[in-house]
């Protein structure tokens, strides 16, 4: 299923990889991955033993011991199976493809759902990981409708996919996470379906070029857009301020950029992604392990807190932009990802056995103005984590080519 790059690209990575172990003292990366993958197949079974079967792990709150779980209809609802697929195809534990298939099978109805933009990290993220490396042609069908409940969002005046349903705070809402759930729309059109799908997922990006990013290439986090007027103003729900830079906000732009390029091959897009990592990685403000502060406005750095969410979606992405740049280039990204994964993988960031609620990774910020999901682990943080380890034995380790069909 993979589509193998070059032989001089295989052969550059694997030089890479040894001449950065053989420069450093710390733990060779294939060992660190696999002892991230076989402590997350024994942690994850912890999780799924304190969160009942009819629900899903949302977060852990360390101060008061309590566990915080959601139905399938909240955002992240995916991510709990989803992680539990990664960690079964590296480790082959039936005991964790036991509990995946139990929670893909209370998530499939979701599929349905026309509640908001989500249906990405809800449907395509577990199912789309399913299908790949279970190959069960049911899996196949529930993304193809989730597809189509996605597309019941859009709106031709804007031409971008409503995120959020009309309320007491906003009109129209478009927020910069709905770059990630353009994959199912691509990946379902890339499969033979509508071509109407990748119209409306390429539309929403070019609307997002042109709106929600700053001349810097940070973007806002919401704009909220008048129906009638087709106007807008730029918001930052998460952030500091509306004028901030939300880092979990720029992340989830630079993933979706590069993601887009995946599927597109159009050079516009892998530029634009390219400025955004510029932008993040040359940031006075970002710190040197790269897991960023929460905002990159926040008034109270260097003291303000980091969000380990970011880190792990940022360094999924500089993994896969690294597959399009030329060397130096390439390099840099690689290092990146590889600074915030070591950074992730130590004592301070990653839990211990049977702490945390049984989630991964400490010391994420969900919404730090509504005082929701601070300084906790978050179940996304978690996903992102254990796709970077994937990638980076997958890509850099082992040198495999890219799935273009569906991220591994």
């Amino acid at each position: 299923m993979y589509r193998m790059r070059s032989s001089s690209l295989i052969i550059w990575s694997f030089c890479f990889f040894m001449q950065s172990s053989a420069q450093s003292t710390a733990q060779p990366m294939n060992e660190l991955i696999r002892d991230q993958f076989l402590f997350a197949a024994q942690q994850l079974q912890v999780l799924g033993k304190n969160v009942p079967d009819s629900l899903m792990p949302r977060t852990f709150n360390p101060k008061t011991g309590a566990m915080v779980t959601s139905d399938t209809k909240w955002w992240c609802s995916g991510f709990f199976p989803a992680s539990l697929l990664y960690v079964y195809e590296h480790t082959k534990d039936s005991a964790v493809l036991s509990i995946a298939k139990k929670r893909l099978a209370i998530q499939e109805k979701e599929k349905h759902y026309t509640g908001n933009h989500d249906l990405g990290f809800m449907i395509f993220n577990p199912f789309g990981n399913a299908y790949r490396i279970l190959g069960n042609p049911e899996y196949r069908n529930t993304i193809d409708t989730a597809a189509l409940s996605l597309v019941t969002r859009y709106r031709e005046l804007i031409q971008s996919i409503q995120s959020w349903n009309s309320n007491k705070t906003f009109s129209c809402p478009v927020i910069i996470d709905n770059m990630m759930n353009l994959e199912l729309l691509l990946y379902v059109s890339q499969q033979g379906a509508n071509p109407q799908f990748r119209e409306i997922a390429l539309k929403h990006a070019n609307t997002t070029i042109r709106n929600h990013y700053r001349n810097n290439y940070s973007a806002f986090h919401v704009l909220d857009y008048d129906l009638l007027k087709g106007t807008f103003v730029g918001k930052n729900h998460q952030g500091y301020n509306d004028g901030s830079t939300w880092a979990r906000g720029q992340a989830w732009g630079l993933y979706g950029f590069v993601m887009v390029y995946r599927y597109t091959q159009d050079k516009k897009y892998l530029d634009f992604a390219r400025n955004i990592a510029s932008f993040l990685l040359d940031h006075p403000r970002m710190p040197q392990n790269l897991i960023p502060y929460w905002d990159f406005d926040a008034p109270n750095i260097p003291n303000a807190l980091r969000d380990a969410s970011a880190a792990a979606i940022l360094s999924s992405a500089f993994l896969e932009l690294s597959l399009y740049t030329d060397r130096k280039e390439k390099e840099r990204y690689i290092r990146s990802a590889e600074t915030i994964i070591r950074g992730l993988a130590s004592a301070e960031y990653r839990t211990e056995l049977g702490q945390n609620g049984g989630f991964l990774i400490k010391h994420g910020v969900g919404h730090l103005p509504a005082n929701s999901e601070v300084d906790q682990p978050l179940t996304y943080g978690d996903y992102y984590f254990l796709e970077s380890l994937h990638r980076y034995q997958e890509w850099v380790v082992n040198g495999q080519g890219f799935l273009n069909a569906k991220r591994p």
